[in-house]
């Protein structure tokens, strides 16, 4: 009985109020921008492995690692028809994700190469793909390189040198220089490269981090965290060769293929094409020339000769 009394007593929770809080977080949580945070930074390294006791070597992963290994040797296989564009990039909200992901696709078809059927029907080829921009976790994608026949090592060692980070891999369709081009003038107008703060703004930072808050025992208020993303190209893999950045701006101020192979053309028909013209002027056109003027000049000669003259 007196457990009873007791009983009514106490105040009965509200389930109501423990829901709406409850319901209310995610909503509020939503609302913050979302930022890809990445609790490991390590570096694509791609030295062998060290012999721990108990694990046999070479590696043989399983389950979600080896689904991602095996996805990435195939990214890596078809860097021989078309090339890889290998890309730093930090801080980085979903949303600008997804629009870096819109201008990459912008900016290939304003650029995309006309593969268009020669046949005199006109039928259209296949359609070209759109470049792939997949970002990959250092650690597999190390794993995979390393153990990639094509690549060397060093070269890798020297793209990626005192790089710790987030990365990610742009699969290009085919080797097209224009839209290579167009794809790194595309990351230089949206993502510039983030101003170097100097001595002054730094220790302004610093001195409105250490302040004391303007209404003490107040709730701060919460502001959005301003993001300034940070994208940066660490070099391209292309038919077993890696090129640094300096390569690849070099490579996209080629002309197209069509274009050069127009101008071998025309460089190996050249010297065939004045060597013809030679041999037809001395040939035939000279020759002609020459022989009417012999004509000409024994006509007249003929015809200032006299008539038959009589002996005496």
């Amino acid at each position: 009985m007196l457990l009873s009394r007791t009983a009514r007593r106490v105040p009965q929770r509200s389930t109501s109020t423990s829901v709406a809080s409850s319901s209310t977080l995610p909503l509020y949580r939503s609302n913050l921008p979302q930022i890809f945070v990445h609790s490991r930074g390590y570096a694509l390294s791609v030295t062998p492995p060290k012999a721990i006791k108990g694990m046999s070597l070479p590696r043989h992963f399983q389950g979600k690692k080896a689904y991602q290994y095996n996805w990435y040797t195939r990214i890596l296989e078809s860097s021989t028809t078309s090339p890889l564009i290998f890309l730093y990039h930090n801080d980085f909200t979903a949303q600008k994700l997804i629009k870096l992901r819109r201008d990459i696709s912008a900016a290939s078809n304003r650029s995309k190469p006309s593969l268009s059927s020669p046949s005199p029907a006109g039928v259209p080829a296949e359609p070209v793909a759109e470049p792939l921009l997949t970002v990959i976790r250092s650690s597999i994608f190390g794993a995979a390189i390393r153990d990639f026949p094509s690549v060397d090592n060093a070269d890798v060692m020297r793209m990626t040198d005192g790089v710790t980070g987030a990365l990610a891999v742009l699969s290009l369709p085919v080797l097209d220089p224009p839209q290579l081009k167009a794809i790194l003038r595309t990351f230089d107008r949206n993502v510039p490269p983030r101003k170097q703060k100097t001595e002054e703004e730094l220790q302004k930072e610093l001195a409105e981090k250490n302040a004391d808050p303007a209404n003490p025992g107040r709730r701060i208020k919460r502001s959005r965290q301003v993001v300034d993303p940070e994208l940066k190209v660490l070099g391209a893999l292309l038919d077993g060769q890696i090129l640094l950045p300096e390569r690849v701006r070099d490579v996209a101020d080629l002309p197209t293929l069509q274009t050069l192979r127009e101008q071998l053309v025309g460089l190996l028909s050249s010297p065939g094409t004045q060597l013809a013209m030679v041999l037809s002027e001395a040939g035939g056109g000279r020759l002609a020339r020459t022989l009417e003027g012999l004509k000409k000049g024994l006509e007249e000669t003929s015809g200032d000769v006299p008539g038959d003259v009589p002996l005496p």
